[in-house]
């Protein structure tokens, strides 16, 4: 994509660090209602990202809103739901049919999916600026910030861009938000997730497949390595096959994750694919910052977002829809904060972000940390596989709440199940 703009300077109404799901989402937002949203991003498109790729009713939902073309033939594989496999059993679970989601998710490699975002934005009227790394915040004498400084182009040349607010998603690295005084809490959840592509012969599967025990091949006993595993059917001639692992894990420290990738897929059968012939790329990692680890949400003119306020989800590792759904929550913040005039009337409206992104989130990723403290250890696991696989109603309600899929005002027993417990567990 081609950069927007190319000069060293510049103002606008906001600025948003990143053009990843939250970047691209926060600007189409707010090229909307009309204001002047500089976009900075420091890559090219399209560029790898580490991720599985596979997209819950959640986020189709948020692709929907903005009236992004999801068709077949545009490029998206969809999905039927999730295929658990652990103890011994193999158990497909459709996804839910609520109101307020889809009854079906998406595939699309995060190579072009985020450039399919980002043109999204710039269709709506959003400047997109490739090639421009974001060093570090500018400030006001009352250490608000005012904008951004950055290393522009090929020749990293230094730019000043200025504006009232800034919204980062930027991702798990951070680097305004810590230059802001704001560190990841050490008391919330953290992953770690590795991929790879396979050219492979299950390229067109129609579900997500989620494997909750993962067997160490290199080892003559049947010893569970910590963590979990994924296949996802890219469509393309491809698998993406990927596994995370928590930090409530005892192997979280000091452990090869790529060796340990290896080691698993050695044991799956040979017709596969995912062999490393097959491989298409090397293995990639990422870290997963979960509930809320970065907080607070708003400081002094910057709006965390996504992965740079620690917004993946703790039960399922899914990421992409929170970014998306937090960016159209601090879009319309900042669209109403920017309609009143700076001082406190426009604070009052800023600090209400945190607050909603809480009254949200808060209550589930609680729960979310729980289930980590307990998964963390691979005994619990193969405890919870054993006795919860084989039912097939319980595993039913367990995909609602792993995947946050509800309706707020239903029927069913399981959703009034999962939304009470979400109302009643103390926010993070």
């Amino acid at each position: 994509m081609s950069t927007a703009e190319s000069s060293p300077t510049g103002t606008a109404d906001v600025i948003v660090v990143g053009a990843g799901p939250s970047g691209s989402t926060a600007a189409f937002y707010l090229a909307q209602a009309g204001l002047d949203v500089l976009v900075l991003e420091k890559t090219e498109f399209p560029r790898e990202k580490v991720c599985g790729d596979g997209l819950t009713p959640r986020a189709v939902k948020e692709l929907v809103k903005m009236g992004v073309d999801i068709d077949e033939k545009a490029g998206w594989i969809r999905n039927r739901g999730l295929r658990v496999i652990g103890g011994g059993v193999r158990l497909e679970l459709p996804w839910p049919d609520l109101a307020s989601y889809p009854n079906y998710g998406l595939v699309r490699p995060r190579l072009d999916f985020d450039d399919v975002l980002a043109r999204n934005a710039v269709k709506a009227g959003a400047r997109l600026q490739t090639l421009s790394n974001v060093t570090g915040p500018i400030l006001n004498r009352a250490g608000r910030l005012k904008g951004v400084t950055a290393k522009v182009g090929p020749d990293k040349q230094e730019a000043r861009y200025e504006a009232p607010l800034v919204l980062s998603g930027e991702g798990v690295s951070g680097r305004l938000a810590i230059a802001m005084g704001l560190q990841r809490r050490e008391d919330r959840p953290m992953g770690v997730a590795v991929r790879r592509y396979y050219k492979s012969p299950r390229h067109d599967d129609d579900f997500l497949e989620s494997w909750l025990e993962l067997r160490d091949s290199a080892s003559n006993s049947d010893v569970l390595l910590p963590g979990y595993g994924w296949i996802f059917g890219v469509g393309d001639g491809r698998s993406n096959v990927g596994l995370g692992v928590l930090n409530s894990s005892t192997a979280f420290q000091g452990t090869d994750f790529r060796k340990m990738m290896v080691n698993w897929l050695d044991g799956l059968p040979e017709e596969w694919g995912y062999t490393e012939e097959n491989a298409d790329g090397p293995i990639r990692g990422a870290a997963l910052p979960m509930g809320f680890n970065r907080t607070p949400h708003y400081t002094r003119g910057l709006l965390l977002m996504g992965d740079s306020g620690g917004m993946v989800n703790p039960f399922n590792g899914e990421g992409i829809a929170y970014a998306m759904e937090s960016a159209g929550i601090a879009a319309e913040i900042a669209a109403q904060a920017l309609a009143r005039p700076a001082g406190p009337q426009r604070e009052r409206v800023l600090y209400a972000y945190p607050k909603i992104l809480k009254d949200t989130y808060g209550g589930y990723y609680r729960l979310g940390k729980i289930f980590v403290d307990l998964l963390g250890h691979p005994a619990t696991m193969k405890l919870a596989t054993r006795y919860g696989m084989p039912r097939p109603m319980l595993m039913r309600f367990v995909l609602k709440l792993l995947a946050n899929l509800t309706d707020p005002h239903a029927s069913d027993s399981f959703d009034r199940i999962i939304n009470a417990m979400k109302k009643v567990a103390p926010a993070v």
